[in-house]
């Protein structure tokens, strides 16, 4: 990586015209961030993904005042090379986290290389069996004015009335509302309510009387963030906001992250600082969609997996990312919001869930506090699929833990024409296992490919697409049980390229980039991989529980509700089940942050099961690499699967 300089060279971003002067010695990647341009890439920086591919223009362009030249970049990189063919190269294409500036350049970003608004589908399921019980309640009062006769403070005057109508004794009085009790007592004409948190301490004064009181739950997922804006007498959630987490910009993983932390100054605080960014931006959304001010918020609880964790609170993550994997904390933490950034009630407290390991986080304690495992006799293995798997087997007997790296290939990243679940991205694939023809369906579109007379417009491929086409290429025996493709298969589809097999999924005629839209040997292997660590993670704590089969299997994570639970099965990713009782619940790490915000009993009951639950580091097993082999087969080189035996063919299905 060359020395960055304290010279500035100017860069033009089209079709969006940004443009500005930056640090020579920067990247392309580093260049787009800085003047907002939102450019793929999913790797952080690491050269592993190539999906942030652009094209340098060449010339003098006038309108700009630019002379723009390939050769105002760094050279061609060898890891460049496994993306760019020499064609391409020739023509300026570069990846951007790989081009280091060293003169003015224009750069065209093609329509594959844009980030698109991801669709963010995390939205709120019943609870029923939720009876509220917020940790800040309100408490109405009416306070005897002062005069010359009773100059007894605002505030004893306050407490005191709280102590004979409603009990409360010893109450504290955040700071920053003291700041402004005069003022608001006198506006209600001695007449407030009083938001009291864990009947401990007045966190809001309002004028007059205040029925309703609102809190707010987060779910910080490593790709997406979500809000759940909560009415806290009633339980009703009253909007849901959403977004992709900001932080993708320093790696859509959790070890981009951590790697990004090590190897930056400050890197926890600036990630710190842009998840705080983005979580004022959903509270604000949130609260105008119900018609509030984001101050009336007077409760937040929030839930991640041990790096968002981490992160959120600005502390070093290098910890995690070494064995033997510590977090700074396990058990749940009250901060003031305002001590993070965070702009709701001044007076607030955000309430973070525990963790249960390093790399089993909150949002895996959401998960149980939601489903409850810990309270069923059946066996039942949940599923939260993500970049970072993690998985709870058990019942109310005990309960096992443990993590699996899956990486993101599920979620797009190291799959050739894998993309985020935006507008225009195959969401649904079908293969016919006689003529071999190909069908699909784009999010935002209600129709097949094959039933309609105009283009799609594909642009790539979404999770639930990826976890359909590796099964739906073996149905159709265009791959076998080891996930090589067949060879002499008699259709177009189906070719030899310098790079590989790989098999047409869309012609170029219903894409919107100009290219087919293929699955390629590689993809299927990246696939393999993911699929094989979360089978081999389940296997290995059915080991440890002494136990052959479960009897339910949950896919929690707002992915696992669009994933076709036949396609899963059929892939491997979980061990046999009847398939009537393999379901998905949504996002039930988000459901847990909601059980929290309104039960504070929930809290105290987080703290405990997430102590209880064993973690399980499938790592350290003498046989892990034995396991994870045999799970690479489709669906498994020798595990039986009656449930789907009219599925497979008979050799798969035994």
């Amino acid at each position: 990586m060359p020395e960055k300089e304290n010279k500035k060279h100017k860069v033009i971003f089209l079709p969006s015209g940004r443009r500005g002067e930056v640090d020579a010695g920067i990247n392309l990647k580093e260049a787009s961030v800085a003047l907002g341009v939102d450019i793929e890439g999913v790797c952080g920086e690491k050269a592993t993904c190539g999906k942030c591919k652009v094209r340098i223009e060449e010339g003098f362009f006038e309108k700009y005042h630019i002379d723009s030249k390939k050769s105002n970049l760094s050279p061609l990189t060898e890891a460049e090379k496994k993306f760019v063919t020499s064609h391409e190269a020739k023509e300026g294409y570069r990846l951007a986290c790989q081009a280091w500036l060293q003169g003015d350049v224009m750069v065209f970003v093609p329509e594959e290389s844009r980030v698109k608004k991801q669709v963010v589908r995390k939205a709120a399921r019943e609870i029923p069996w939720l009876v509220p019980n917020p940790a800040v309640k309100k408490y109405y009062v009416e306070l005897k004015k002062a005069t010359l006769e009773d100059t007894l403070g605002d505030f004893e005057r306050m407490h005191a009335e709280l102590t004979k109508q409603y009990g409360l004794k010893d109450l504290n009085l955040d700071y920053q509302v003291l700041l402004t009790e005069q003022e608001v007592v006198r506006e209600g004409d001695w007449k407030v309510t009083v938001s009291v948190w864990m009947d401990k301490e007045i966190i809001l004064i309002e004028p007059g009387r205040v029925e309703k009181s609102y809190g707010i739950a987060i779910d910080i997922g490593t790709t997406t963030v979500a809000a759940y804006l909560c009415e806290m007498t009633s339980g009703e959630v009253v909007a849901t906001e959403s977004m992709m987490n900001p932080q993708v910009i320093y790696g859509e993983d959790v070890m981009s992250r951590i790697t990004y932390n090590m190897t930056h100054k400050d890197g926890a605080e600036i990630m710190c600082r842009e998840i705080v960014k983005g979580l004022n931006e959903v509270c604000g959304r949130a609260a105008s969609q119900a018609g509030i001010k984001r101050r009336d918020i007077v409760d937040m609880t929030a839930v991640g997996n041990t790096c968002m964790h981490h992160l959120l609170m600005a502390l070093d993550t290098k910890y995690i990312g070494m064995a033997p994997f510590p977090p700074a904390r396990h058990r749940s933490v009250d901060i003031k919001t305002r001590d993070l950034g965070l702009k709701i009630a001044p007076g607030a407290y955000v309430h973070i869930l525990p963790i249960e390991a390093g790399f089993v986080g909150a949002d895996n304690v959401g998960v149980l506090l939601a489903e409850r495992p810990y309270e069923q006799d059946s066996m039942e293995l949940v599923i939260d699929i993500g970049t970072n798997g993690e998985l709870i087997l058990g019942n109310r007997d005990k309960l096992i833990s443990s993590s699996c790296a899956t990486g993101p290939a599920f979620e797009g990243a190291e799959i050739r024409f894998g993309c985020r679940a935006a507008p225009g991205a195959i969401e649904k694939i079908k293969i016919d296992p006689k003529t071999k023809e190909a069908q699909f369906k784009v999010i935002g579109r209600e129709e097949w490919n094959t039933e309609c007379e105009d283009s799609l417009g594909a642009n790539g491929i979404c999770g639930s697409a990826i976890i359909d086409v590796v099964p739906q290429l073996f149905l159709a025996g265009i791959i076998n049980h080891t996930g090589r493709f067949n060879k002499d298969l008699d259709t177009p589809r189906a070719r030899v390229t310098e790079q590989g097999p790989e098999f047409v999924v869309a012609w170029a005629n219903e894409t919107s980039i100009g290219q087919d839209i293929v699955a390629c040997q590689e993809d299927v292997r990246n696939i393999q991989l993911a699929k094989g660590a979360m089978y081999s993670g389940a296997k290995l704590m059915m080991r440890h529980l002494g136990i052959e089969k479960v009897d339910k299997v949950i896919l929690a994570g707002a992915f696992g509700s669009f994933i076709d639970k036949e396609s899963a099965a059929v892939l491997g990713m979980f061990p046999d089940c009847d398939l009537e009782n393999v379901y998905s619940v949504g996002n039930a790490a988000g459901d847990g942050a909601r059980v929290a915000l309104l039960d504070v009993d929930k809290r105290k009951e987080a703290d405990e099961i997430a102590r209880q639950v064993e973690y399980i580091e499938l790592t350290v097993e003498t046989d892990f690499d034995k396991v994870f082999s045999k799970a690479m087969w489709l669906p498994h080189m020798k595990d039986e699967f009656p449930h789907l035996k009219h599925l497979l063919p008979e050799k798969a299905s035994k």
